[in-house]
């Protein structure tokens, strides 16, 4: 039976669809601004307090009155509302740590994203739940933004561009295995932001840190696991200018395909511009003790090195 199920899973995996451009040219400037803009300095972003800076950070042991409640998936939360009536989500569980890392991770490299922050400490006020609540991932809701829905991974603007490949294997480099669609929103402003009116965003990152499932087995894999993510390596191998991942999980694999080796290292040059103090910000944000942090940061740090060293040609299994 075991053989049958990977035969069969790997037989829906020849005949997924390839991902392909929603445009029939390649994007533009300003188009190609709504996913990803060079940043000026990689090497002094805050990853601390990441792209909502420390104007935004919410005050430790505040009391936020009740909205509504969201119980729909995996790592439920809250809608509330601060004193000066920002409104802001509230997510709890494994997820709320990862999401406050990754978020930043992608953010220091140009990919546009919300602001988020880990609370330790809050009250809830105006509900059946009312008191003392237990660490959640806070993000708010500013005025001026609009939700405009999700966008597909298979079928974008950005398709075979490098950020796109870049996305992806940065995606990879984290363990994140839950590349849904719902988890990706398009944001739009009033006013430009960060460079763009229009925002392509990977929302929802908080399924990473971890390790991916099993090929026909575990369509899920775990979070926030350090020893699940020092297990798992990276790359394979090189095969035709394209990188072979180390994704054992049954879900999304058609994305991975058509990543190159000069995806790779160009996401992962970027990476190397982090200094370690920052490296150190962004676990420190999500509040990992520094054990766990340096243990997370170090197999990081080793995937980026080794991304950076592939070959141009085929090259065979290795460990990384």
């Amino acid at each position: 039976m075991r053989a049958l199920a990977a035969a069969a899973a790997a037989v829906t995996l020849a005949c997924a669809s390839a991902p392909r451009s929603s445009l029939d040219r390649e994007p533009t400037g300003d188009e190609m601004a709504q996913l990803w803009i060079e940043p000026e300095d990689i090497s002094k972003r805050d990853l601390f307090d990441g792209p909502g800076g420390p104007a935004l950070r919410p005050k430790p042991g505040a009391t936020y009155q009740f909205l509504s409640k969201d119980t729909r998936w995996y790592s439920w939360g809250w809608k509330v509302k601060d004193a000066a009536g920002m409104e802001w989500s509230a997510k709890y569980g494994p997820e709320a740590q990862p999401e406050v890392v990754v978020s930043r991770l992608l953010w220091a490299v140009g990919y546009h994203q919300p602001a988020t922050y880990y609370v330790e400490y809050w009250s809830l006020a105006g509900s059946n739940e009312d008191g003392p609540k237990t660490p959640c991932r806070f993000r708010p809701d500013p005025p001026g933004r609009k939700n405009l829905g999700e966008w597909q991974w298979k079928k974008n603007p950005f398709v075979g561009t490098r950020p796109y490949g870049g996305l992806i294997t940065l995606m990879r480099m984290v363990n994140n295995w839950d590349l849904v669609d719902r988890n990706n929103t398009i944001y739009e402003f009033k006013q430009p932001q960060d460079g763009a009116r229009r925002w392509y965003v990977v929302k929802d990152v908080g399924a990473a840190l971890g390790k991916t499932g099993s090929l026909g087995f575990e369509r899920q894999g775990s979070k926030n696991d350090i020893d699940g993510f020092e297990k798992q390596d990276f790359i394979n191998g090189v095969k035709g200018g394209r990188v072979q991942f180390d994704d054992a999980g049954s879900l999304h694999r058609d994305l991975y395909g058509n990543v190159t080796v000069a995806d790779v290292r160009w996401i992962c040059e970027r990476l190397s511009r982090l200094t370690p103090e920052q490296w150190k910000d962004a676990f420190r944000a999500a509040r990992y003790p520094d054990d766990v942090a340096g243990r997370f940061i170090r197999k990081l740090q080793e995937k980026v090195a080794y991304g950076m060293s592939l070959p141009e040609g085929d090259s065979g299994p290795a460990g990384n």
